[in-house]
């Protein structure tokens, strides 16, 4: 599950069991990626407090399923496999449709079926190009990349959104990759829902 050791809810005490109790999902899951941080309580915190507010709030501009895919996006360049999976079951849970699903995911896996704007609107087609970029090569990223995010419609909002999307899955997938956490014994896809409550962390 995790290269290092790590406290299950059952040997929690203090401060992390409180956290636990807040982020337990069904039959009391807690998610590997989080039970990773169990020796130290506060960045688990920190982990939970980011994940809420850049995935699961409700005061994001645009829509959960599309947000989801950009997580899937950014895991599949880094080769995290953990994040994949258990992001494209989110997105599952979000679009009903496993064909559409498929489809999606091929096409972010695939530049020139991005590109023919078969699966995505023009605004998504530009917010996943900036992803991408900036995922592979930060330092290129410049004001001229914004500007033409702005060109077709995307808000200044909106590539905030996106672009704390892209930082906060590279911190989540660099915590998979460095300690060996994988999907043994998980129930894949749950997550809070998209509240305004940012204290609400449980994992349904």
């Amino acid at each position: 599950m995790v290269w290092i050791s790590t406290k299950s809810f059952e040997q929690s005490t203090g401060r992390l069991r409180r956290i636990y109790e807040r982020i337990r999902g069904p039959n009391g899951q807690i998610d590997n990626i989080l039970m990773a941080h169990s020796l130290r309580p506060q960045s688990l915190e920190g982990h939970m407090a980011l994940y809420k507010s850049v995935l699961h709030s409700a005061g994001n501009q645009l829509q959960p399923w599309f947000l989801e895919t950009v997580g899937v996006q950014v895991s599949l360049i880094n080769g995290c496999r953990y994040c994949v999976d258990h992001h494209r079951a989110g997105l599952r849970r979000h679009i009903d449709d496993d064909a559409r699903v498929t489809l999606i995911v091929d096409a972010i896996k695939k530049p020139t079926q991005l590109a023919a704007g078969e699966i995505f609107d023009a605004r998504e087609i530009a917010l996943l190009v900036y992803a991408a970029k900036l995922t592979e090569y930060p330092a290129e990223i410049s004001e001229a990349t914004i500007l033409d995010l702005r060109r077709v419609g995307v808000s200044d909002g909106e590539i905030l959104e996106i672009n704390q999307v892209v930082a906060y899955f590279a911190y989540a997938n660099r915590t998979v990759l460095g300690l060996g956490v994988t999907t043994e014994g998980e129930t894949l896809g749950h997550s809070p829902n998209s509240t305004d409550d940012s204290e609400d962390w449980n994992h349904r």
